[in-house]
């Protein structure tokens, strides 16, 4: 099992961290573009908040999202706010979240996500964590993937990693981080750990901020090195 309580805490730490940094912005910069496409920060807030009462419903046993239009729609709607309204909403929600999360629950229960996608209760503060670290980023206001702590990014290579693994659209590739660790993903059911490892197949080489960026959608990869091969495109998160 994952350590929840652990993740809960984590979370608190960086939500604390975004709201401190937004805090320092304005009406307009809220308005502005983000580094998601179509989306201004006032988006990426806005989503943030939902998500977060979106996972309450999944604690209590409702669908995450009525549907993706009513996930889409409650963004749009809640994107032109003003800052303060965005804060308060942030904050609220996130003790929301946390409220939900500290009630006496059987951590190892199955629950459904977003797309029918299925895991357990004691990730869900991991997949909270997830959604505050990489959005904060995503806002563009200076915390970039450098700055993630050490251990969430590793652990989020591990996760996404782990996510394209057996992947039939990702051809079989062994990352290696510039400490040296090898982490195999993509179709590895089609070769074994010691060809992955013996050069024959792909080998996708970088720090752990560029790795983190390519598995997550947030950077193109150019800053990567690659043998064997060229950089295959990854599905979509």
């Amino acid at each position: 099992m994952m350590d929840h309580a652990r993740d809960l805490a984590s979370v608190c730490e960086a939500t604390d961290r975004l709201l401190s940094a937004v805090a320092d912005l304005d009406d307009a910069a809220v308005t502005e573009p983000s580094r998601l496409p179509g989306w201004t920060r006032g988006h990426v807030l806005a989503h943030l908040a939902r998500n977060a009462d979106a996972l309450v419903n999944v604690f209590e046993g409702r669908p995450m999202y009525i549907s993706g239009e009513a996930r889409d729609a409650d963004i749009e709607r809640d994107a032109p706010r003003p800052l303060q309204t965005h804060l308060t909403d942030v904050r609220d929600s996130a003790h929301r979240f946390q409220d939900a999360a500290s009630l006496s629950q059987d951590w190892s229960r199955t629950v459904e996500l977003r797309n029918g996608v299925l895991d357990t209760a004691d990730r869900l503060p991991w997949r909270r964590r997830i959604e505050v670290e990489l959005h904060h980023v995503d806002l563009g206001i200076g915390y970039e993937l450098e700055d993630l702590p050490g251990e969430f990014a590793q652990r989020e290579i591990n996760f996404l990693a782990n996510r394209f693994r057996d992947h039939p659209g990702v051809p079989a590739l062994m990352i290696r981080q510039d400490d040296g660790r090898l982490i195999p993903t993509g179709d590895v059911r089609s070769t074994t750990p010691e060809r992955l490892q013996s050069g024959e197949h792909l080998m996708i080489t970088g720090t752990r901020a560029d790795l983190l960026g390519w598995l997550a959608g947030r950077r193109d990869g150019t800053a990567l090195g690659v043998e064997g091969g060229t950089l295959p495109s990854l599905p979509p998160l």
